[in-house]
């Protein structure tokens, strides 16, 4: 296995000022970020994320394969056995990488703006591709109440199949979510109090859609959903709590640790608790497709000759507005000039160009350690003051990118 660091050469501390103030200067605040790799122990790698095949396990295949990689993330991933900045987001400049968690400590003003740092001190949302060979368990995320419970945040997330990282549909490209309405508490302590017996049945109780290219979902906290095997981004809050409440997925035991991981020590086994951090009316609700699936909008106020931007996650959880997301499309030899109200994590998938002074390259292929020139952090100074967006290929450019909370005044209503 290669030695190769992501944190190697990493600055830290005071050194971090003097080379972020040289990086928002050179790239007028926008941030290069390197690819940060996720692994998870319990999930099978569907391999659509560009890794290099031989790749996949270089964090020990103890640790499992990497099946993620996460974007402008301040967001540790809670992962048993993890390296310290697992699910860290580091900026490059001149061939040197610092935290942008360290970074927007020292400038959140002007990286994620006044609003932002001043709630919460931290950028509190993250994105990443999920990908992945088959379904995974059926599993929810909690709320911020519940999560509060072991000193954690809840987890509303989305979902969105960019088509560029769908060649294939791997094993199965549907999702199942929520309960069936009908569905009695009762119905799925008795899937729990059959954990150990095989196969604990809660999947009987549940429906799957078809996952759609070019489409999306957006999943409050207390949701169970079991999702397919088409890559996905993931807006979400950043935070990485979940229970899984399915027993066995694809012949795959998962272990009763997964279920309970973020619920108190002393409720591990209290089966009426660990049912009751379900949100019981969203699980069931009759028309759950149309309270939680995303059909793109094309922003009219942001699109023009030759480029077009598409809300792709948008609407609000329990009625505030968490994270929202765009995908923007230039066309060859086109060039644009982007301006949001507010930060923005960015992401390349498809073609060539650049964002200001900054080279944008939707690679073919990552080694483990390499750094790219497809992800930017947009600060907030950046994206405010508008940001020119050039095609400089032969093929469309499109860049997906999110945004933090109560970003947009003019946020679609979900179900738009």
């Amino acid at each position: 296995m290669t030695n190769v660091k992501l944190d190697d050469g990493l600055i830290r501390g005071d050194s971090v000022t003097s080379i972020l103030d040289s990086a928002m200067d050179a790239g007028g605040g926008l941030l290069r970020l390197t690819p940060t790799w996720v692994p998870r122990s319990f999930l099978h790698p569907g391999r659509r994320i560009k890794l290099h095949p031989g790749d996949y396990y270089r964090f020990g295949a103890d640790r499992g394969g990497i099946d993620e990689r996460w974007f402008g993330s301040t967001t540790d991933a809670a992962n048993d056995g993890r390296v310290w900045h697992e699910g860290q987001s580091f900026c490059l400049f001149e061939g040197k990488k610092f935290m942008l968690k360290e970074a927007i400590a020292e400038r959140g003003n002007d990286i994620v703006g006044e609003a932002i740092f001043g709630k919460y001190n931290r950028w509190p949302v993250y994105s990443k591709f999920f990908d992945n060979m088959g379904p995974i368990p059926h599993h929810m995320h909690q709320s911020f109440e519940d999560a509060a419970l072991v000193g954690q945040e809840g987890k509303p997330e989305s979902y969105y199949f960019p088509p560029q990282l769908n060649n294939v549909d791997n094993n199965f490209a549907y999702t199942f979510m929520g309960l069936e309405p009908g569905t009695k508490p009762e119905d799925v302590r008795r899937c729990l109090e059959n954990w150990n017996e095989g196969d604990n049945g809660i999947l009987d109780l549940s429906r799957a859609y078809r996952l759609k290219r070019g489409t999306g979902w957006l999943i409050p906290p207390g949701v169970l959903h079991a999702p397919g095997s088409l890559c996905t981004y993931e807006p979400q809050w950043g935070s990485d709590v979940f229970g899984m409440y399915q027993s066995i997925v694809e012949g795959r035991y998962v272990p009763w640790e997964l279920l309970v991981k973020d619920m108190p020590e002393e409720k591990h086994q209290d089966l009426d608790f660990i049912v009751g951090q379900l949100d019981w009316d969203k699980n069931v609700d009759t028309h759950f497709k149309e309270s939680n699936y995303l059909e793109p909008i094309v922003d009219e106020n942001r699109s023009g000759d030759g480029f077009v931007d598409k809300w792709i996650v948008y609407g609000t959880v329990d009625g505030q507005q968490l994270f929202s997301a765009k995908e923007l499309t230039v066309a060859p030899g086109a060039k644009c000039t982007l301006k949001d109200p507010g930060a923005s994590s960015w992401i390349t998938v498809q073609g060539r160009g650049r964002m200001g002074a900054l080279d944008l390259q939707t690679p073919a292929m990552i080694r483990f350690g390499e750094n790219t020139s497809d992800e930017v952090f947009i600060s907030h100074v950046a994206a405010t003051g508008g940001v020119e967006i050039e095609n400089l290929g032969t093929e469309p450019l499109v860049g997906l990118r999110y945004f933090g909370p109560n970003t947009h005044s003019d946020l679609p209503k979900g179900g738009s």
